[in-house]
């Protein structure tokens, strides 16, 4: 089975890996605002569409998101998200914000909602663990 290509721009990537049933997405270079939420909403429109339930996010070379695009996944993205069927995320993230513990609250706050979330500095690492996953 081949990916199916939700998105493809200067900002993101993301595809549906049709093989494994996950929404993948691959952040080129710092996005936010409306890129960033159309692209996000497009992901989760394939989601629904496709009945995964798995994502991985590779935002290594993303910058910090100001708080209106916090705020908008807090609030809208990931209630729509959860609802849609997503259970499992595995967010690739550089060595330093890993260590920095500084996801911690995000992690638990989709806990919360039910949402299953690891974080990785590699992306292999991150397919292997959702592999592993049953939805």
């Amino acid at each position: 089975m081949s990916n199916i290509t939700i998105v493809d721009n200067d900002y993101m990537l993301i595809e549906y890996l049709s093989d494994k049933k996950i929404i993948s997405h691959v952040v080129r270079k710092p996005v936010s605002g409306k890129p960033f939420r159309d692209a996000l909403n497009a992901g989760t429109d394939a989601l629904i569409q496709y009945g995964a339930c798995k994502w991985m996010s590779d935002d290594r070379l993303n910058g910090p998101l100001p708080q209106a695009d916090v705020d908008w996944g807090n609030n809208e993205w990931n209630a729509r998200t959860v609802a849609g069927g997503w259970k499992f995320w595995a967010l690739v993230v550089p060595q330093e914000v890993a260590a920095a513990g500084s996801l911690i609250p995000v992690v638990e706050s989709l806990y919360e909602r039910g949402l299953r979330v690891m974080v990785f500095t590699k992306t292999k690492d991150a397919l292997d663990w959702l592999d592993k996953q049953q939805c």
